[in-house]
């Protein structure tokens, strides 16, 4: 009998690792190499090795990997998803394993494994922060290998906190720290330390890692620091890990286990040959290649030659020169220029680009050497008249060198840019890890935008491509010239754009049509993703390109073609910035010489230079504040001094001592909100008085005085959190559940475990606000909070393991007589008299109304003064915070501007200009804190020059997202700039620096220039050119006539709306399902941070109306709207814009609401308020109700039908064949308005379904999450079909109780005063009753006839549910729905649930991932795997989450 081998395969993305074992578990060969994109060589070389060591004999194979599809599908072995294949290695190898860590090249996994056999599994979702990838970029910028760094981490003393969230924003931390001459040892350890916190924080999602922990993956197994930062983070010893000299094998391991058990085996030499047939596939793509020949290109390149500069030789003999000097993130880059001789602009006449390998110094002196050497060989003699610097190193080397000035950045490259073309309008500017877009008007810089959050599609990210195909950058951007089909790869970051283009190698793209991609993506990227630029905006005629990446034909190229213009290059386009900074010396030069200036230009050597620069460091810790921070002093040989590090410069700066504050008036704020009494007024000797701690989060940072005055004079004393601090926030970043909420949120956690843990405190308060105090009942529609700062306390019940009790009461600021009911209740639980009570609200809501009159009254104190330039800084409350606004109000302040906040906006209509401003916008003003930025916006923009508006926001912000466009829009139709400052843990305050030190220089500019021309007749204020905005047609009566088309939204909700409108009188047509044009068009013109579903449905509607298919004057549009704290309210506007921006807004807009609560709750009694404001359009629910019920719960019977029997079905084919059959025949009842005979109907539908399906028992799917993502086959990558074809039942989602939802709700908000309704309980139930339990019933009987059909139930059951999981308060998305789903599947033993919701969904942070723990400790058995989607998400990605997770139920 000839021996067997099982063999293992796993190609990953950047390595193929093989396992070969015999029948007893040995390893007899294994192999782990890089395989740069060439999968096939390698395999077969390992096969030739395997041949050649065991001979011919039989081999079982399985393939595993993110890759490795391509190879099995080659090899007709089996695929074993990798996640399977390392948990198939550990149970076998390892079963006393509790977790297993995998850090692989670019995804980190983390799989957690239960008592009772369940595994779950965490992979990070969209960022590669935290891989292997990673690791290479950061040893790159050091300069030593991957080895050597561990080496050094060992050695370490200090860690310094850095971003891990992104390769290249972590590349400027490094820079930074390297920058700041910091030992080597430490940055290395301060890089692992910011892995281990990344890999836990975005992948434990509250579970605790026990030992002992399995680790897997080339860096945890090959470098030792890595392991100790995980020890040190996660509190464990080395001990506690498992690693194997196999390590790196484990899922090739895993697979060769897995084997034993595969069904056919071939020989050796089988394997080899089935290596030898290439699989043909022929390449198409929808993007035009960039040139159509070599001609056009040629031709291309003369044109650009028309902006060349030259450079000209040095002469003999003395000359004057000035230099200017660009010290930016990654590079140096210098540039001098010739002054005498009467040359106008000066002739360049010395460049030098070099690496700055973290020392920016002597990058600085090692270029002028290079400049010195090139004059001695010259025989010239160099005067030094001027100097200059600019970028990153601005200071640091203006310092260093003595040097004449600096200037920021973008005033650098506008001037470079004018030189070339004098009138330009627009500049691109993308370097290493940064892109800038610069709009300007008559010469002054009125825009620019900065990417903050992402890197990519700048130069370093081509850089990582290039080499990891192993092309140089300059090769790899020549071969995308000669591309003739340029792939799609999306916009994403690299690291999924690496998946992509893996994923189009196999499918027979060549290397150029991938690099061609790359260059589009790139200029996609930057024009829709960074710059949200939408299809429409103006960028003017005269474009100048420049930057590094700007060298590459193939990127100027693509922005040509995407932008419809033709753009000016120069022939070093990035050297513009330093030769923008020589301009700037030269000019200040001719300045000198020409005025009548009594000190004479001094002039310096270059070794004068040089030798001012030597310098010494030393390590300093500030005092200063809770920050602790470390600070770097150099002191330079010219005497000079410079300090970095510190994050503030209140106690050490680089000013000297005459530089001017401004006033900020955040640090008024944070003393006057927090400074207050906590001991309580009554005496507490009588009854041992209570402590109740209250958290320092979220909308405490505004109703603080409240809570502080209410419990005291209730006889409560009052312990309120400390000040947030960096590694607080980080020891307790392990129970955040979902890794894209805002920092906001996930500071929260700390707080509340620092309460927790704080022996003195017996409760923790932390109300569930629904309703913030409404400023303006007249003009807004309601005061909601973001759902996060409501239902947090949700979230933090489920996560921290608790050892007192958190008090949630619902509170309603908005309407006074619900709010005292609702804190009379409250403090009756702790035992508080009515009267005593009555006697606390008067007091608290004194504290209140003193504490914003005061601030409010600061505010125009500052502005009062009318010194310089006052910043309205607007944010929410907590970005009050100094650690969430990374003291950005003080370094505004420091920069000598006053700061005020939006908080000037707010209060009653006594003469407050501000507060009377109306903003125009598209939106629905539902949410509080954004109706208050709006308005201080609107305010802003209708003041004089001195007052400008910034805004922070930060990342992940539902509710921004929305309101960025407007305020934008409300800046630019008043002629001023919008800046947006994101800001996120990660304290990026160089990059906050740059841009308000460009917004603040460029105003100056500005000022400057209009002081100028103001010769006789004065400037007036600049409300008289502004422009309103826009609003489309509104429908009249006449219009009742026009084709109303509806976005699509499910195969059952929209064969069903058609006939319906027809009954009751309007002629709609529903759009086809989305697809990758309404995906692209809807990115165009609708941000990127909006929710998935909106940008789907923007780019439906615009599709259709562009198609020409429809009579424009006969058609009008109609969506739903659902109110409530939810962004889908506002999806309406974002039609309206983009309608708009389109041309089409002689179209009408309608709106389709179903709730019944709108006015009352808020407080708002004005008619006009109403969402829909198209009088023509009105449905009358009640009368056909009836016939719209049954409807939607026919629809919902024939979905639950159809997904039973087609994985039963007797005949292919059959059961889709009966759904549509069914699905049309509902016209004829629909137009009698019979509901009767819809059931009839579907009794019959029951019957057929019933006699077409087999008797089978099968694994079932349930599936859960946000209704649009849920319902629409296109926006989940058609992910029912996926399951249905491994044979696995979906249990579908249903419709009906989303809308049913309201009956519940309105009793809900009125037993928990959130609405003021008179209505008695039994007339809700009651007409529950009537309108839908005999419905149900009924559907239930007809339905019944089909045996596998799951009856319906009833709602306020559903309701019951969930009590002790979320609160009913709950109310926004799917609310507290989502939860009653999965609670109700498990009832009916379905226990695997995928939950699905748009990437960043609001709602779902609470009710669906912020749950998620205490699902699961309440129901062991689920097994719940959370997908989110957006338009980039890579199908790699949620393919892989699938996988693992139906792998584990087939089994």
């Amino acid at each position: 009998m000839e021996k067997t081998y099982y063999i293992g395969l796993d190609v990953g993305s950047t390595t193929a690792k093989i396992a070969v074992i015999d029948s007893d578990n040995r390893v007899i060969y294994s192999k782990y190499e890089r395989h740069n994109a060439r999968v096939n060589e390698l395999v077969s070389q390992y096969i030739d090795e395997i041949l050649a060591l065991t001979g011919d004999a039989e081999a079982r194979i399985c393939v595993t990997g993110s890759v490795g599809m391509a190879t099995a599908e080659q090899l007709q072995a089996e695929f074993v998803q990798e996640v399977v294949a390392a948990s198939v290695y550990a149970r076998t190898a390892h079963p006393e394993a509790k977790a297993l860590i995998d850090i692989g090249g670019e995804d980190a996994k983390v799989i957690f494994f239960k008592e009772n056999g369940n595994m779950e599994l965490r992979m990070n979702g969209n960022c590669a922060g935290g891989t292997g990838a990673f690791i290479d970029q950061m040893s790159v910028l050091m300069g030593v290998e991957n080895q050597k760094m561990s080496e050094l981490a060992m050695k370490a003393e200090h860690v310094y906190p850095m971003a891990a969230r992104c390769g290249v924003f972590a590349k400027t931390d490094i820079q930074n720290l390297m920058a700041r001459n910091l030992p080597e040892a430490d940055i290395a350890a301060s890089i692992f330390h910011s892995i281990a916190v990344q890999t836990v924080v975005t992948l434990s999602h509250g579970i605790s890692f026990e030992a002992p922990i399995l680790l897997c993956g080339g860096p945890l197994t090959f470098l030792p620091a890595l392991r100790k930062a995980f020890c040190d983070y996660l509190h464990l010893s080395p001990n506690d890990f498992i690693v194997s000299e196999n390590s790196n094998l484990i899922p090739a391991l895993g697979c060769a286990y897995r084997a034993k058990s595969a069904d056919s085996a071939a020989s050796v030499s089988v394997l080899r040959s089935r290596m030898n047939k290439e699989i043909l596939t022929e390449w198409t793509s929808s993007l035009l290649p960039l040139f159509k020949n070599e001609k056009e290109h040629e031709d291309w390149l003369k044109s650009k030659a028309k902006f060349a500069t030259e450079t000209k030789p040095l002469n003999k003999g003395k000359q004057q020169v000035v230099i200017g000097i660009d010290s930016g993130s990654t590079t140096t880059k210098i540039v001098a220029v010739r002054v005498n001789m009467g040359t106008p602009t000066g002739d360049i006449v010395f460049t030098n680009y070099r690496l700055n390998l973290g020392n920016p110094i002597k990058a600085v002196a090692d270029g002028l050497n290079t400049l010195k050497q090139e004059a001695a060989l010259r025989g010239a003699e160099l005067e030094i008249v001027g100097s200059c610097s600019t970028g990153y190193g601005e200071e640091l080397i203006k310092a260093a060198f003595a040097l004449d000035s600096g200037i920021i950045e973008t005033m650098a490259h506008e001037r470079a840019a004018a030189s070339l073309m004098p009138d330009v309008s627009f500049i691109l500017d993308i370097g290493g890890q940064d892109m800038k877009a610069i709009f300007v008007e008559k010469g002054a810089v009125v825009r620019m935008e900065l990417n903050e959050a992402c890197s990519s599609g700048c130069g370093t990210f081509i850089q990582t491509f290039a080499n990891n195909m192993g092309y140089s950058v300059g090769d790899f951007a020549q071969l995308a010239c000669q591309s003739k089909a340029p792939c799609d790869l999306g916009t994403r970051c690299t690291v999924f754009m690496n998946s992509k283009v893996k994923q189009v190698l196999r499918e027979g793209a060549s290397v150029a049509d991938i690099s061609a991609g790359i260059s589009y993506s790139v200029i996609k990227n930057c024009l829709y993703k960074v710059l949200k630029l939408h299809g429409n905006e103006n960028l003017g005629g005269k474009i100048v390109v420049q930057g590094g990446t700007m060298r590459n034909d193939a990127v100027v190229r693509a922005f040509e073609l995407l932008t419809h213009t033709e753009v000016a290059r120069s022939n070093m386009p990035e050297l513009m910035g330093a030769y923008g900074c020589a301009l700037h010396a030269a000019a200040d030069y001719n300045h000198r010489t020409s005025s009548e200036d009594t000190n004479p230009v001094s002039s310096r050597t270059i070794d004068e230079l040089q030798n001012l620069a030597h310098y010494e460091t030393k390590q300093l810790q500030c005092k200063g504040c809770e920050n602790h921070c470390y600070v770097s002093r150099y002191t330079f040989a010219g005497g000079n001094r410079f300090y970095s590090g510190n994050k503030c410069e209140r106690v050490f700066n680089n000013k000297g001592a005459n530089g001017t504050k401004g006033k900020n008036i955040y640090e008024y704020k944070y003393s006057l909100l927090f400074d207050r009494e906590t001991v309580n007024n009554l005496v507490t000797a009588f009854h041992g008085s209570k402590v109740v701690g209250i958290p320092r989060i979220l909308n405490m940072y505004e109703e603080y005085p409240f809570w502080n005055a209410l419990l005291r004079a209730a006889g409560f004393g009052v312990i309120l959190s400390s000040d947030s601090t960096f590694s607080q926030y980080e020891g307790a970043l392990n129970t955040v559940m979902s890794d894209n909420i805002c920092f906001p949120a996930k500071l929260a956690h700390s707080h509340l475990k620092e309460l927790n843990e704080n022996p003195k405190v017996d409760r923790i308060l932390m109300p569930y606000v629904v309703y913030e105090h409404n400023d303006d009942p007249k003009n807004t529609l309601n005061s909601f909070n973001c759902p996060v700062v409501s239902g947090y306390s949700d979230v933090i019940k489920s996560v921290i393991d608790l050892k007192k009790p958190i008090d949630s009461p619902v509170i309603n600021f908005a309407q006074p007589k619900a709010l005292e009911k609702q804190i009379t209740d409250y403090l009756k639980q702790l035992g508080v008299s009515k009267k005593t009570a009555h006697k606390a609200l008067r007091e608290a809501l004194y504290a209140q109304a003193e504490y914003a009159a005061e601030i409010k009254k600061q505010g125009w104190e500052i502005l009062k003064q009318k010194k310089g330039l006052t910043i309205l800084l607007a944010g929410r409350p907590y970005h009050t915070d100094p650690l969430i606004q990374h003291k950005l109000s003080e370094m505004i302040a420091n920069l000598g501007v006053n700061v005020i906040s939006e908080d000037i906006a707010r209060g009653s209509s006594d003469n407050n200009e501000a507060y009377n401003c109306q903003p125009e916008t598209y939106l629905v003003k539902q949410w509080a804190y954004m109706n208050r930025i709006l308005k201080a916006a609107q305010w802003a923009a209708e003041q004089g020059n001195e007052v400008h508006f910034v805004q922070m926001t930060s990342f992940g912000c539902g509710p921004d997202s929305f309101i960025q466009d407007e305020i934008r829009d409300i800046m630019k139709r008043h002629n001023k700039p919008f800046t947006l400052l994101k800001i996120d843990d990660v304290s990026n305050i160089g990059s906050l620096k740059l841009r308000v030190r460009s917004l603040i220089e460029s105003l100056r500019v500005k000022s400057l220039k209009f002081t100028v021309n103001r010769t006789n007749q004065q400037i007036q204020h600049s409300t008289l050119n502004t422009q309103h905005l826009q609003q489309t047609k509104v429908f009249t009566k006449q219009d009742v006539h026009r084709k109303i088309l509806a976005p699509f939204m499910t195969e059952y909700l929209t064969p069903i709306i058609p006939p319906i409108l027809k009954l009751i009188g309007y002629d709609v047509e529903v759009l086809p399902m989305s697809d990758e044009v309404s995906a692209e068009l809807g990115l165009k013109f609708a941000n990127n941070e909006v929710c998935y579903p909106a940008t789907l449905i923007v780019g439906d509607i615009i599709k259709a109306l562009k198609s020409g298919r429809y009579d424009l004057n006969n058609t009008a549009v109609v969506m739903s709207q659902t109110g409530g704290q939810c962004r889908a309210t506002n999806y309406a506007g974002l039609i309206k814009r983009a309608m708009i921006s389109n041309g089409f807004q002689d179209i009408p807009l309608l709106t389709l609401g179903v709730t019944a609560s709108t006015g009352e709750a808020s407080g708002s009694t004005d008619d006009k308020q109403d969402y829909n404001e198209q009088d023509g359009f009105n449905v009358p629910w009640l009368k056909y109700s009836q016939i719209i019920v049954t409807a939607i719960f026919y629809g919902d019977a024939i979905n639950e039908m159809y997904n039973a029997c087609i994985v039963r079905e007797r005949k292919p084919g059959i059961a889709r064949e009966l759904r549509n059959k069914y699905m049309q025949l509902i016209d004829g009842p629909i137009a009698r308005n019979s509901a009767k005979e819809l059931i009839r109907l579907l009794e019959q539908a029951a019957e057929e379904f019933d006699q077409m399906s087999l008797d089978r028992t099968l694994p079932k799917v349930g599936i859960v999450g946000e209704i649009f993502l849920k319902f629409n086959p296109f926006a989940h990558q058609f992910l029912e079909q996926n399951i249905i074809s491994r044979g696995i039942e979906v249990v579908p989602p249903l419709l009906a109780p989303f809308f049913l939802q309201e009956f519940v709700n309105v009793e809900i908000q009125k037993h928990m005063r959130l609405s003021c309704t008179k209505v008695p309980d039994f007339i809700i139930k009651g007409a529950y009753q009537a309108l839908v339990g005999r419905r149900l019933r009924q559907v239930n009987k007809a339905a019944g006839k089909f045996r596998y059909f799951r009856p319906f139930t009833n709602i306020y059951d559903d309701a019951k549910d969930v009590q002790g999981l979320v609160s009913l308060a709950a109310q926004f998305g799917e609310g507290w729905l989502l939860p009653a789903d999965i609670v109700g599947y498990i009832r009916d033993g379905v226990n695997n649930i995928i939950s699905l919701q748009p990437f960043g969904c609001i709602a779902n942070h609470v009710i669906s991932k912020g749950i998620e723990k205490r699902l699961h400790d309440r129901f062991p058995m689920l097994n719940l795997v959370s997908l989110d989607f957006d338009s980039g998400v890579s199908e790699v990605n949620v393919t892989n989450r699938l996988l693992l997770f139906l792998d584990s139920i087939a089994k």
